[in-house]
């Protein structure tokens, strides 16, 4: 495995897009730091972000987890362009000359999903625990690792999501036109919930629970967002005699989904590649 994690590290070194898009994606997750310092004046009213508890214990692990997220376009990006530049530069015909099977070309290609969903996770406990024994109000240990389940969510969400990239690469072999189907995909997805939801199972959870089953609405579901936890978003509803009751919790046949689709993806990129004339 460490040979294999070796050809795609040398590809991705002297890869100058790859480099800056990586870089890119880890200085913007440090950026969560600076929603401390907004501040906003209303009149005589004075408040910062970071006095509003997003950044206390255990909340910032939710809060932190689904922002980072936001973010993975960068290294889905090199995850596609990682594959479409192995047919544009006819690095995939000669690796399988130089003695390397199919089945080890996949595998290194997921190899290196996984070193990117790892190393974005322990980036994001580390920012996560500098930010939170910063500025939160809550520090006893038992406090602080509650909700650590948010991050194994964060790992397999960005795993299901580059393995889809990583099959679209295959599948389409352009960059462009990869990550322009993930846009047409999404839509498509938002299509089809509308139309079981307010046509065909109107009134009903039917619809939400058809869609957790659909790649990226399994994906989005593992993280949901965290801005109607806070306290003031809950005070506020009641106030206004509205009653918030989502589920914000991370469970298992949530994450065993996003698992099923990533063997999927996997599978199928490696039956494209057997199939497929090089």
């Amino acid at each position: 495995m460490l040979r294999l994690l070796e050809i795609e590290y040398n590809k991705l070194r002297y890869s100058r897009s790859a480099r800056i898009l990586i870089i890119t994606y880890f200085i913007l997750i440090t950026f969560i730091a600076l929603i401390a310092s907004i501040e906003f004046n209303i009149g005589q009213i004075q408040f910062r972000v970071a006095d509003q508890g997003i950044f206390n214990f255990p909340y910032i692990w939710h809060f932190n987890s689904y922002i980072a997220a936001l973010l993975k376009i960068f290294l889905a990006i090199v995850i596609v362009s990682m594959m479409s530049n192995e047919y544009s530069n006819r690095t995939i015909k000669q690796n399988l000359i130089d003695g390397l099977s199919k089945k080890e070309f996949i595998l290194s290609k997921f190899l290196t999903v996984l070193v990117f969903s790892g190393i974005s996770t322990i980036f994001l406990f580390i920012v996560t625990i500098i930010l939170g024994y910063s500025f939160s109000d809550f520090t006893e240990f038992s406090i602080v690792v509650s909700d650590l389940e948010y991050l194994l969510a964060y790992f397999v969400k960005l795993t299901g999501f580059f393995a889809f990239c990583m099959f679209l690469g295959i599948l389409i072999k352009r960059s462009a036109f990869a990550l322009g189907f993930l846009v047409v995909w999404a839509i498509f997805e938002g299509i089809v919930y509308a139309v079981l939801n307010f046509k065909v199972f109107k009134g009903t959870d039917i619809a939400t629970n058809i869609m957790q089953f659909f790649p990226l609405e399994s994906m989005s579901n593992l993280v949901v967002e965290p801005f109607s936890r806070l306290n003031a978003v809950q005070t506020a509803a009641n106030q206004i005699g509205g009653e918030l009751d989502k589920d914000y919790g991370i469970h298992w046949y949530q994450l065993l989904i996003v698992i099923a689709w990533v063997f999927i993806f996997v599978y199928l990129s490696l039956f494209l590649l057997k199939k497929r004339d090089l």
